[in-house]
């Protein structure tokens, strides 16, 4: 098996909080004072300490630890990594570990992480940089993305910020209601 700690595209600062450090699981805590935060898959995987909470659905004893290349978050919870699909706020649980987790991405990064769209926007001549995420129009959960969806790169806050006001709008959807999007 290969290290799953190989062939990174980017490497996270010192760590400036060692107090935030002793808050954390030991497998990440273990991690992230080995690189404090990478990004590995050409962009398909952020591993990051902390993020905003902007969701519901994620409690505050849940720890956001990364995010695939489309602003979905992973979250550790009791024990287990668990993935928050971010354009509609569903959180569901891995059934695995922090490091089996990094394993399993390790295997087949493209199938395991849904790097699909990265790497369409990349035979595109698309890249992504260190703080930036996939923005597809129309968004995923509307069922139209797909060969002819279009990727932008940018921001990672603006892309979690656009998921989280996405997903509190279909949660407010009355029955039968639509939810219309324009290209801007």
């Amino acid at each position: 098996m290969k290290p799953i700690l190989e062939d990174l595209d980017f490497k996270g600062p010192e760590i400036d909080d060692p107090g935030l450090m002793q808050s954390l699981p030991v497998e990440l805590r273990d991690l992230l004072q080995t690189y404090n935060g990478f990004v590995q898959f050409g962009g398909g995987l952020h591993v990051r300490g902390a993020c905003h909470k902007l969701y519901d659905e994620v409690d505050e004893t849940d720890i956001p630890f990364a995010q695939d290349c489309s602003g979905d978050q992973f979250i550790i919870r009791g024990g287990e990594v668990h993935q928050l699909a971010a354009e509609v706020g569903e959180v569901d649980s891995s059934e695995m570990g922090l490091l089996e987790f990094l394993e399993f991405a390790w295997k087949d990064p493209e199938e395991n992480l849904c790097m699909h769209p990265l790497a369409q926007f990349h035979r595109g001549g698309g890249s992504i940089k260190p703080g930036q995420l996939l923005l597809a129009y129309p968004p995923f959960c509307t069922g139209q993305s797909g060969a002819n969806a279009s990727f932008r790169a940018v921001s990672a806050a603006e892309v979690i910020t656009f998921h989280a006001q996405l997903a509190k709008k279909l949660v407010e959807l009355e029955d039968g209601e639509e939810l219309s999007f324009s290209a801007g």
